[in-house]
């Protein structure tokens, strides 16, 4: 049975690496013989660093398709992905089609298989902000809809999804075993979840082994471990609107005073603050920098002293490290962030942001690590193996 993973943008690439090694370790696979895992990227994400990078640093095999759709307004975006993706789809034929996140590449690529009467598996499945204006809340919402296997990373994924009335979940929820996928009562005509964990510990700690030995950021920047700040800002919420993030910036201005704050900027967000005239020239306690490769990002994130963010991955990957987090949003989908004191919700209000990176940080001593074991990749392949057998 083939395969084909849709992918468009940055948290993307992070999450297919552990998927792709997990398809290639196992040689007995179909799987993984005779192009039966094609890699279909929508263009979403085109520069450099938000794009390429990944696959280069990764070791990402070369797309076996590129869209090149590029950046646009949602409805456009999302159609010229569905319209392209669909091409693909009718030429190539796979028997399941797989979607993560909650950009607009996983929407299309989950639409377009779906009117296709192609499977659909969701990678990520049953998060939920409860915020409908985020363009990421809807895509989750709609994509699940269409999906026949929703790989869910955490048990509240999987009571989202039972509340919105999914009915057929495999061990109620909780994280499954790997030695008991081959024994479970798993059907791709009957839409299930099943709890794998999340893909991103998978990429996390993989990646962290070869930036250690790769990344010299903290020497170029001239910082030390637990004596600077790290943030970035990327939600349509924030950059969008001129009030939102001039607070948000000025924070960061006088959360400098206290230890410099590395600030690598999103072309969205850049391109917003100079519209705006809000752009801050770089300085020894704001360093305002271009994006980084995801290897230093590691590095930055594991040795802040917090992390001001309004990313979703960001948040898990501070969690991850134990390093205290500023969510600049006014709710997460990744609740279980909030447990032991990890992560703090303020929003655009500047007051708020400073009080919650200039506080000591109220922790437990260790996290209660609801993401899973590691080896999600591993499930995820054993599912998609055992349903092509069915």
């Amino acid at each position: 049975m083939k395969i084909a993973s849709i992918v468009g943008a940055r948290p993307q690439f992070i999450k297919l690496a552990p998927l792709v090694r997990a398809l290639h370790s196992q040689a007995s696979s179909k799987l993984s013989k005779n192009r039966q895992h094609i890699i279909i990227h929508t263009g979403q994400h085109y520069d450099y660093e938000m794009n390429k990078v990944f696959f280069d640093q990764l070791e990402i095999p070369k797309p076996d398709y590129n869209l090149e759709v590029g950046s646009g307004p949602h409805g456009w975006q999302t159609g010229m992905m569905l319209r392209r993706t669909e091409a693909v789809l009718i030429d190539e034929k796979p028997g399941f089609v797989l979607v993560f996140g909650d950009t607009n590449s996983t929407l299309a690529g989950a639409l377009a298989a779906t009117k296709l009467h192609t499977a659909v598996a969701h990678v990520e499945s049953g998060l939920r902000s409860y915020n409908r204006r985020m363009p990421e809340e809807i895509n989750r919402i709609m994509t699940d809809r269409c999906s026949d296997v929703l790989f869910c990373p955490t048990e509240n994924a999987v009571k989202n999804l039972i509340k919105e009335g999914v009915s057929n979940v495999i061990q109620e929820g909780k994280l499954t075993k790997l030695d008991a996928i081959e024994s479970l009562p798993v059907d791709q005509n009957t839409p299930f979840a099943i709890n794998v964990g999340d893909i991103m510990y998978d990429a996390v700690f993989f990646g962290l082994d070869i930036a250690e030995t790769k990344s010299n950021i903290l020497d170029r920047l001239r910082l030390e471990p637990k004596k600077y700040y790290l943030a970035t800002i990327h939600r349509a919420d924030n950059t969008d609107d001129r009030k939102r993030l001039k607070s948000i910036l000025d924070s960061f201005e006088e959360i400098s005073a206290d230890y410099p704050v590395i600030f690598p900027v999103h072309p969205r967000t850049k391109k917003n603050m100079l519209a705006f005239n809000l752009f801050r020239s770089p300085s020894t306690e704001l360093q305002v920098i271009d994006p980084v490769s995801y290897f230093d990002m590691l590095i930055l994130e594991k040795n802040a002293k917090k992390i001001l963010t309004d990313s979703g991955g960001m948040q898990k990957e501070a969690y991850f490290f134990q390093v205290p987090c500023v969510t600049l949003r006014d709710e997460t989908e990744w609740v279980e962030t909030q447990e032991d004191g990890y992560n703090i919700l303020t929003g655009a209000d500047k007051e708020k942001i400073c009080a919650a990176a200039l506080s000591p940080a109220r922790l437990e001593s260790s996290p209660s690590m609801p993401f899973g074991d590691g080896r999600t990749a591993e499930r995820i392949v054993r599912v998609l193996s055992r349903l092509q057998h069915e």
